[in-house]
């Protein structure tokens, strides 16, 4: 949650802030805010609202300036207003201070300050911690320079709880920015004598490609011609300089309208990168070196557990049907927010799964820690090479899915779905797959993308199908086995983005409660393919159209029963049963964004939400 930007070197700074805070927007929009030096001191401009209009109040008044921090929030203490929006200054007004995360102890904290004549104006958690550091600031007198801020960051961090990715400006110290990170990402952005910190590397994209991914308790000072790293404690500092794998047009909306529709269409190209490298043809399997198991220790595993969030761990329950199939291995998904706090009895040969796109999830890391913290090998599917949870995992496999900026995911989703589909082949051709049924998947897998191709090709028509049911007030998603989950991606998609109540349920729950909700006003949108199950689909289709319920039904080709069943039909292309979710997702990505764009939502920046969840 929330997006950092902060530069100091010789260009102007006001442009490289507002650009950095728009490639950022995607991580809160409630409200935005920029501070800099200059001769006079600190200057700050913020305001409630999008970044527009943060860009409309710096046109009249310009903040010239080669320093400064900038930030764009999504709200956890206190409304978004101007009061609220960050940069905050500390009491004395010379140090001012952004900030993600969550300051859990922050009334405690509020409340020795002001009994101290500290004068609180908004009802953040931030303003206390800009405080903090000044109060520390003050004492520390014998202090010079860069080192007396850096000391009383130091200071005032170790008296919080909770989480903070920060930038810090001083009045007395033009040119130079310290930020820190715990729970909260940075990235350490390195340029030609000029220096940026950001809190996700596709802002700094357009201007530089070498990153440092500082870690948990790093605190780093920047100057136009040079950096430090020290740690907050006894940690040994270490770091490593990388290169970013993608270009900045790889962030860019390009020809289309919204960044979500382009990751949509981007989705046969990310099936492809999941895969790239990772098919054995000769034996039947799949390489995936990142695991860093070996043979004998993958046999021996005899459970999995998938965590994740939302979409992410949907695609680990899709995952669940795949492993279970071909391998025959028991596989548990779970929410991390909820594993994390629950007892859970583990046998010792229980093998995890954390599945995040940013790897930055907060819950999600929780969890990999707590079952880590239980002597388990946990291994990582996300698509940030240098994000935390790719670094604190034992191993696991790295979707190369490239940026993905739209809030609703989509790609990520079938870059997820198709990793989970080589781990089953290579957990299946260890134990009871054959090497026939190996190269079957493998030339199911490579036809994918094509496939996909295919389904997008039907999205002006499923536009018209949207367009007929956008004034619903209410959606069913229903689907079996491994399209159950698919169900509930496609209704969580329905719901993030055009704001429709939509719910998925497994389609033989219909009777169990569900058909109570059924009305010639609530559409159901049924997946039916033609495989094992399409019998006891047909009935439920049956028992809805039964209570005058509308249905659109998704479909394989060649399906001409269904036509006469249901309301509205979309036919895909057939796959294998184990690979159908999939494809099958992808008309729900069509429906769910052009019924938004039908009800005028705004697709790319829906309400309430944000990209990156790195906050409880």
């Amino acid at each position: 949650m929330c997006g950092i930007i902060a530069y100091v070197g010789d260009r102007d700074v006001q442009p490289v802030l507002l650009d950095g805070l728009s490639r950022l927007e995607y991580r809160g929009y409630d409200s935005a805010g920029i501070a800099v030096h200059s001769g006079n001191g600190i200057r700050i401009q913020k305001r409630a609202g999008r970044i527009a209009e943060l860009a409309k109040a710096v046109v009249k008044s310009p903040l010239h300036s080669t320093s400064g921090i900038s930030h764009t929030r999504w709200a956890t203490h206190g409304e978004p207003t101007d009061t609220n929006a960050h940069p905050h200054l500390d009491q004395s007004g010379r140090i001012a201070l952004v900030h993600n995360g969550v300051v859990e102890n922050y009334q405690t904290i509020k409340q020795a300050l002001t009994e101290k004549g500290h004068v609180f104006h908004s009802a953040t958690d931030t303003e206390v911690l800009a405080h903090l550091v000044g109060e520390h600031y003050d004492k520390l007198s014998s202090l010079q320079g860069a080192n007396r801020l850096v000391a009383a960051i130091k200071a005032a961090l170790s008296e919080i709880d909770g989480t903070y990715g920060i930038a810090v400006i001083h009045q007395d110290l033009p040119n130079l920015v310290v930020g820190a990170r715990r729970g909260s990402p940075l990235v350490l952005g390195i340029g030609e004598k000029e220096q940026f910190l950001s809190s996700d590397a596709a802002a700094l994209s357009p201007y530089t490609q070498k990153v440092i991914y500082l870690k948990d308790f790093d605190i780093v000072t920047l100057q136009p011609g040079k950096f430090d790293i020290q740690t907050i404690g006894e940690r040994e500092v270490s770091y490593e300089i990388k290169e970013l794998d993608f270009k900045p047009e790889a962030a860019e909306k390009g020809k289309f309208a919204h960044y979500m529709l382009k990751e949509i269409f981007e989705q046969p190209t990310a099936i492809k990168n999941a895969m790239r490298g990772r098919l054995d043809k000769e034996t039947g399997t799949a390489h995936l070196g990142g695991l860093n198991l070996t043979n004998e220790q993958l046999r021996d595993i005899r459970r999995i557990i998938v965590l994740g969030c939302g979409t992410a761990l949907y695609s680990g329950m899709v995952g669940e049907q795949m492993i279970e199939t071909t391998a025959h291995l028991p596989v548990e998904t779970d929410f991390s927010s909820e594993f994390r706090y629950r007892n859970t009895p583990l046998e010792n040969d229980t093998l995890f799964f954390v599945v995040s796109q940013s790897g930055e999830t907060a819950d999600t890391l929780g969890a990999l820690r707590e079952a880590q913290r239980k002597g388990h090998r946990v291994l990582g599917i996300c698509n940030n090479v240098g994000s935390t949870i790719a670094r604190e995992s034992d191993g696991g496999v790295y979707m190369h899915a490239g940026p993905e900026i739209g809030v609703a995911a989509t790609k990520s989703f079938v870059s997820q779905t198709t990793i989970f589909a080589l781990l089953s082949l290579k957990l299946g051709r260890m134990r009871y797959l054959s090497a026939a049924n190996g190269h079957e998947i493998i030339h199911a897998l490579e036809q994918l993308p094509a496939q996909v191709e295919a389904i997008l090709a039907q999205s002006d028509y499923i536009k018209k199908i949207a367009e007929k049911y956008a004034a619903s007030q209410s959606m069913l998603f229903f689907g079996r086995q491994g399209n159950y989950p698919i169900a509930l991606e496609g209704a969580l998609k329905m719901k993030e983005i055009t704001y429709i109540h939509a719910e998925g349920y497994p389609s033989s729950e219909l009777k169990h409660g569900v058909i109570a909700l059924i009305d010639k006003k609530t559409p159901s949108v049924v997946i039916a393919p033609h495989d094992s199950l399409y019998d006891k689909n047909m009935n439920s289709i049956q028992e809805i159209k039964a209570r005058c319920g509308p249905v659109i039904c998704l479909t394989t080709n060649g399906n001409k029963e269904i036509d006469s069943n249901a309301d509205d039909v979309i036919k895909i292309p057939q796959t294998l049963e184990l690979l159908q979710p999939i494809l099958n997702v992808v008309p729900l990505q069509l429906l769910a964004y052009h019924t938004a764009v039908a009800l005028g939502r705004d697709i790319d920046k829906p309400r309430n939400l944000a990209k990156s969840v790195t906050v409880e």
